[in-house]
């Protein structure tokens, strides 16, 4: 059986981009295959963070990835900072890694753009993330279209080890989701949606309330036409409209087009609000019965215990490939 793993910051709100763009795959894939999902707490501190605050996102994310319908007895749940092998993977791929590369990624340009001093963690997240995934002889991975740079770093970073050292990594393969994969700001439809955004009608968080969800749908940025039709580039809003709608009603976009021929964008917009609501209540019910419970931690502790057997083993043909530690006999 083939083995995927993918991982979600713990960095706050859970977002409909995140759902969609990954946790969603997640629970569709792990009936095909051994699926290892981490919460990735390490990469969260490349930016500040509160200890406390932080630690309250690790286990609400946790309780996020069950309540999506992540089955634990399915996949295995972990996360990242209780797998001692993961910050030893990152610092040897790290040592394979060129400034020059690391320094072109997208994302590191756009986080320390305009800052007086950037933290090397920020520089050097791609190597623990390449670590993260080569640790679990990763054939798939899973992930958002913006993280498609970061996985061909990380599989150029396991041919460069195994032709340097020694044959031991496999070469992963990205899978990006076609419809959604990239959900935009309901406030900015060039914008790819973020739980950071200052703004916060741009996104959806999968615990709003039904409210909440329908004063943001409607008041998501569309265009002056009024015709509800998918055209990414020239209507950009109502077309990310679609795309969500798509998703979470399982209908095709030409389908929920045809049903809106000649109504308006107000239509739409009700309906879409009562589709996400309707889709996101068992999920944050499943969520509320997790977030404090005993069953929460064994979860934890025993994706951790599964995870660390298999990463501590791969850690150790690292060092023996780069000469590190001692030959015992």
């Amino acid at each position: 059986m083939k083995r995927i793993f993918s991982g979600i910051q713990p960095s706050g709100t859970i977002t409909l981009g995140n759902y969609i763009g990954a946790m969603k795959q997640f629970v569709e894939l792990q009936n095909d295959y051994d699926c290892f999902f981490c919460i990735v707490d390490q990469h969260a501190i490349t930016v500040p963070q509160d200890r406390l605050q932080l630690r309250k996102n690790i286990k609400s994310l946790a309780a996020m990835y069950i309540a999506v319908g992540i089955d634990p007895k399915k996949a295995t749940i972990f996360i990242q900072s209780e797998v001692p092998a993961h910050a030893q993977a990152g610092w040897m791929l790290q040592c394979v890694s060129y400034i020059g590369e690391l320094e072109r990624m997208t994302q590191f340009k756009d986080k320390s753009q305009g800052k007086e001093a950037v933290v090397a963690g920020l520089l050097t997240y791609p190597p623990l993330m390449a670590g993260d995934i080569l640790l679990y002889n990763t054939d798939i991975v899973p992930v958002g279209e913006d993280q498609k740079q970061h996985l061909e770093l990380t599989r150029d970073l396991a041919e460069r080890f195994n032709k340097k050292y020694n044959d031991i990594f496999t070469i992963p393969e990205v899978r990006i989701t076609k419809v959604g994969a990239r959900v935009m700001s309901l406030q900015d439809p060039l914008k790819k949606m973020s739980k950071s955004d200052p703004n916060q009608k741009a996104f959806i968080s999968l615990l709003d309330e039904p409210k909440q969800i329908e004063k943001k749908i409607k008041s998501a940025v569309t265009d002056s036409e009024g015709i509800v039709e998918y055209d990414k580039e020239n209507k950009p809003g109502i077309s990310n409209l679609l795309s969500i709608y798509s998703i979470f009603s399982g209908e095709t976009i030409d389908e929920i087009v045809q049903k809106y021929e000649g109504k308006g964008y107000g239509d739409f917009k009700g309906d879409l609000a009562q589709v996400v609501v309707d889709a996101l209540t068992p999920i944050q019910q499943r969520y509320y019965e997790l977030i404090d419970s005993e069953e929460l931690d064994q979860i934890l502790d025993e994706g951790a215990q599964k995870a660390n057997a298999i990463a501590s083993k791969m850690a150790k043909k690292m060092e023996n490939a780069m000469g590190l530690g001692r030959k015992r006999k």
